[in-house]
């Protein structure tokens, strides 16, 4: 890929990003994290993978608006379009799209082609660790959704079993399970690695608000007169 041929998807991609959880420095870390894992991979074709991380998102703004739509099918088909309009052979445009189409955590659709499998587990490093963590804080203030849910107890939930959004819901859901079925050594690998930071973070943030809740009720009993 040239360095013109780069600056195009680029600054298509930076047209279209405006979630602060999934801003470019997402998608630059994205980049970065596909090319370390291509390293160890084989036959990987870097054209069609640098165009997938860079435009992987940019039906983020469309799914923001109207949750019933996936991003990842919403860009592909974007990703598509615009690669044509601007002279891209079809062939490279369908496996751009492709990879896009898969690359998300929440479907079935699952990637098939080495640059999709390499697009998939990038992605899915940076929703793990610490980084993950912080940007699923962001999201979730963004969309204003709580921390955590409370149980009918009135104590605090662990976010297992939620049928309400919350952070811990979304760890419980997908934070904690990331860290398998990667599809590639150096993928998994990475993830392992940043691992305990986000275990030991949740676990101190559930401890933290749960005792509160625990002793300020039973504090609260003693204060209250019936």
């Amino acid at each position: 890929m040239t360095k013109n041929t780069f600056a195009i998807i680029e600054k298509y991609m930076l047209s279209c990003m405006e979630d602060s959880a999934h801003d470019k420095e997402h998608i630059y870390r994205v980049l970065y994290n596909a090319l370390e894992i291509a390293k160890t991979e084989k036959d990987v074709n870097y054209d069609v993978l640098i165009g997938a991380c860079l435009l992987h998102d940019i039906g983020r703004k469309e799914q923001f608006e109207n949750p019933s739509l996936c991003h990842a099918e919403v860009g592909s088909k974007k990703a598509y379009d615009f690669l044509l309009k601007q002279g891209f052979e079809r062939s490279y445009a369908q496996k751009v799209a492709g990879c896009i189409l898969t690359h998300r955590y929440r479907k079935n659709t699952l990637p098939q082609s080495i640059e999709a499998k390499i697009l998939f587990d990038a992605d899915k490093l940076d929703a793990s660790g610490a980084l993950g963590i912080a940007r699923t804080l962001i999201y979730k203030g963004i969309v204003c959704e709580p921390i955590y849910s409370l149980l009918p107890n009135g104590l605090v939930s662990n976010g297992e079993n939620d049928t309400f959004s919350s952070f811990f819901q979304e760890y419980k859901y997908k934070l904690e399970n990331v860290y398998s079925n990667f599809y590639t050594a150096r993928g998994e690998e990475i993830a392992k690695q940043r691992q305990h930071a986000a275990i030991e973070f949740y676990n101190n943030l559930y401890q933290e608000v749960s005792q509160t809740y625990k002793n300020g009720k039973d504090e609260l009993e003693k204060v209250i007169d019936d």
